[in-house]
């Protein structure tokens, strides 16, 4: 005599088994769900090794606050070819708090953003410094999209971008003075935990945050923070004060992705040479501007 539930065994176990599965993984032994990420200690230190190269998926570059898609800036020689993507923004509570005067001016920026230079007043003060080939400055060289390096040592932390060869160097555990303003600035670092806090000061005011026209004054100085929360990602945040144009200090998140192609390196963008007829290019004789 057949038994009766013999066909209904298949079944049970396909259900025991998407149960299991609907329920999510089942944690290794001994670990606990919610541990957090701790990463490997650099050599002869108790600090997390934050070596390697580092990079940015996002369109915080063109525009830290949010924003929604948009032409090429020459869409008749162009078309979609470098149009702007849309995004999220990477601003704490979307708007950057500019003071009443310096929202009219990063207007006034993204407007002349394409401008040519045609003396040397009008190249410092106007246009999109990566237009130029600038230095970016921080924190705009960290999200450029352009791939960095961090290179770590107990009382020094070396980060070379690929974009125009910038570098800087971190100091840590000391405070050297500053020798004078940079297109980098200066960089003092230390340890929070697993967390790397750099303060950067006297940078130029010839740097932007982005392709938006979004700007600074001397005054800038931002607070970065690097924390790993993954094998594969860094957690990046900067807290931004210039009180000769912003109403109050704002922050930016931004997650790092680390780059695991197995022949990764720096590579050279040396821009100058792209950048020489747009900001030299009415100099030539006999030209009309």
């Amino acid at each position: 005599m057949q038994k009766p539930f013999n066909n209904s065994i298949p079944l049970v176990v396909f259900i025991s088994v998407v149960g299991v599965l609907w329920l999510g993984p089942i944690p290794g032994t001994g670990q606990a769900p919610d541990q957090p990420y701790r990463a490997p200690r650099f050599i002869g230190t108790q600090n997390p090794d934050l070596s390697g190269i580092w990079q940015t998926y996002n369109s915080a570059n063109w525009n830290l606050e949010p924003h929604p898609a948009g032409p090429a800036p020459f869409p008749a020689l162009t078309g979609a070819i470098g149009a702007m993507p849309a995004g999220l923004g990477v601003v704490e509570g979307g708007k950057i708090p500019y003071q009443p005067w310096a929202e009219a001016k990063r207007k006034e920026n993204f407007e002349k953003r394409f401008n040519r230079p045609i003396t040397r007043e009008i190249n410092e003060t106007t246009g999109d410094p990566e237009a130029k080939c600038y230095m970016p400055g921080i924190p705009r060289a960290t999200y450029m999209g352009f791939p960095f390096q961090i290179v770590q040592t107990p009382a020094q932390i070396l980060i070379t971008y690929e974009f125009a060869s910038a570098t800087r160097s971190i100091h840590i555990g000391r405070k050297p003075p500053s020798p004078n303003s940079s297109w980098m600035g200066w960089s003092i670092g230390h340890w929070e935990g697993d967390t790397l806090v750099v303060e950067v000061t006297d940078q130029r005011d010839q740097t932007w945050f982005d392709r938006a026209g979004n700007f600074h004054s001397d005054a800038l100085k931002v607070v970065e923070r690097y924390t790993p929360i993954t094998p594969y990602h860094l957690m990046y945040e900067a807290t931004i004060e210039d009180p000769k144009v912003f109403t109050r200090p704002w922050k930016i998140s931004i997650p790092l992705y680390r780059n695991m192609e197995r022949n990764a390196q720096i590579l050279e963008f040396k821009c100058v040479e792209f950048a020489e007829e747009f900001i030299y290019g009415h100099l030539v004789e006999g030209r009309k501007n």
